[in-house]
């Protein structure tokens, strides 16, 4: 029983080891210029990962000081918060699998078009009611979107300002361009695009670190359940030799 527990306690120090990344992942993306301005999906991971610690926490003290009822709660709550982890995970692959970015002929940059992204991340980001707030936003931090189209042909004298196009036909965003701080190009769908690009390309960073995590975070659990049937298997067989004698 004591080396169970004691197994049991070990397996739930390595849960909460394994919420210092998920929590840190959350940070990461929560702090990026880009998710500053777009209150989506900005807290779910950290607050994911500080509940997992707390979780791991009483199941560390349960195991530790032999408290079946707190082992018991411990497990049926990291199930869950395993099962919300991974809902979070599908969806964030999902939503950002498609990739909207295009190879701009002759130039080392990619940029992006607005209809090469997912249904939801259009509709709620850049179609919805909240995108003045979060162009207002943008300007205000200075982050991205403040470049015309390429094909535009705009010639380049600081980053805010851009003169002298030779071809406006080329894309409708060519006469949205503005030299204004305020204006630039936030109207653009290539602006919207553009931030889309940086959100996908963050979460599918913030992916990587998390799916390792979670896989690591499944096999202690399972482990760890293991353990506990097996501790109270021996318990059942003590209590009942006992009472044999």
């Amino acid at each position: 029983m004591a080396l169970a527990n004691n197994l049991t306690a070990i397996l739930n120090l390595l849960a909460l080891l394994c919420s210092i990344p998920i929590t840190a992942s959350g940070i990461w993306l929560a702090s990026k210029p880009d998710n500053e301005c777009v209150n989506l999906l900005r807290w779910p991971v950290v607050v994911l990962g500080v509940l997992i610690l707390l979780v791991s926490a009483c199941g560390f003290i349960g195991a530790y000081q032999y408290k079946e009822t707190l082992l018991a709660v411990y497990l049926c709550c990291m199930a869950i918060l395993i099962g919300l982890l991974l809902v979070v995970l599908i969806f964030a692959f999902v939503v950002t699998r498609p990739d909207g970015s295009y190879q701009v002929p002759g130039r080392g940059y990619k940029e992006y078009r607005l209809e090469g992204f997912s249904n939801w991340l259009r509709e709620n980001v850049v179609e919805s009611k909240n995108w003045g707030k979060i162009r207002a936003c943008l300007a205000d931090t200075n982050s991205g979107c403040c470049k015309p189209p390429t094909a535009c042909g705009y010639n380049f004298v600081n980053p805010t300002l851009w003169q002298n196009p030779t071809n406006m036909a080329a894309d409708a965003d060519c006469y949205l361009w503005k030299n204004d701080q305020s204006q630039l190009c936030y109207n653009c769908n290539s602006c919207k695009a553009g931030l889309l690009g940086n959100l996908r390309k963050d979460w599918r960073k913030a992916n990587l670190i998390l799916i390792i995590t979670v896989v690591v975070l499944i096999c202690v659990y399972v482990i760890a359940c293991s353990a506990f049937r097996n501790a109270q298997t021996e318990d059942l067989f003590r209590k009942y030799k006992q009472g044999w004698v």
